[in-house]
């Protein structure tokens, strides 16, 4: 599949393939959009689930929503039973929120077929499918995948400073523009207002429609706003930003749809770039 979304109709079709391992990514504190709010616990049939939060963060780091490791994401990945054959679906119960976070870790980490279910839950519910009241809690057979980090794929501050300049290299701030633009204080405490110099602005909200993301030539004209046209010789490399590197990468997701291919999370985005007196702010 060439494509990093799956429909719930392919999703339905395949519950029974041996290779899927379906995982929900669902997170408990959601910013930026009313929250869906659901009155009991439901779960596509055969669902495993993830703690972004917890068990898929490095605790260990000062950062807020740390980039986990490779031990971590290893030893979650085996036990899901997570194998280099295997074809992983993420979704979560907002649509489209935290279930890119999840595929950017195991993509960075070398899973080759790791997909997002277009719709999430929600679009699940909307076409009248089967869920459960009970999630799966270890694979039957422990998965062998190991995982390796692109350090390509994840930045940190001081490669984003070092680029503040460099016209082959957009900043991508998911956040929403009265954020953004200062217009309101930050949620976290210690923060400052304001955005990285010379980034951008594309609200996580504004690549959706629905539930689900928009169509990919809609895409690809936003985005065309932000970069320059693709050139195989020269793409634009785009780095994702938002509050602390979640919703950053609903956008990022939106720009491989587009046919960008140059991407990465800017790991921290502004709860740290924002927390750091020594940084700019614009």
């Amino acid at each position: 599949m060439s494509s990093p979304l799956v429909t719930t109709q392919w999703l339905q079709d395949n519950l029974d393939n041996e290779r899927l391992v379906l995982i929900d990514a669902s997170m408990a504190t959601v910013i930026g959009k009313d929250p869906i709010v659901y009155d009991r616990p439901m779960w596509i049939p055969g669902s495993h689930q993830i703690d972004l939060e917890g068990v898929l963060c490095d605790t260990h780091s000062a950062q807020t929503h740390a980039f986990p490791t490779a031990k971590q994401v290893t030893e979650e990945a085996q036990r899901l039973g997570i194998t280099s054959k295997s074809l992983v679906v993420l979704y979560d119960n907002q649509g489209i929120y935290s279930a890119p976070r999840a595929w950017w870790i195991f993509r960075s980490m070398g899973l080759e077929h790791v997909f997002v279910l277009d719709g999430g839950l929600p679009q699940w519910l909307a076409e009248k499918r089967d869920v459960v009241s009970a999630i799966t809690e270890t694979a039957a057979k422990p998965g062998n995948f190991v995982a390796h980090l692109d350090h390509s794929q994840v930045r940190n501050s001081a490669y984003v400073l070092q680029h503040l300049d460099d016209s082959r290299v957009t900043v991508v701030d998911a956040r929403s523009r009265s954020r953004f633009l200062a217009q309101v204080p930050e949620p976290r405490p210690g923060v400052r207002s304001g955005h990285i110099p010379n980034s951008h602005n594309l609200p996580f909200t504004e690549v959706l429609e629905g539930h689900c993301f928009k169509p990919v030539s809609e895409l690809k004209t936003i985005f065309r706003t932000l970069a320059p046209p693709l050139q195989s010789s020269n793409e634009p490399q785009l780095v994702f930003s938002c509050g602390s590197g979640i919703t950053a990468c609903i956008i990022l997701l939106a720009a491989e749809l587009a046919g960008y291919h140059q991407l990465s999370l800017y790991d921290g985005s502004w709860a740290d770039w924002g927390s750091d007196e020594s940084l700019p702010v614009a």
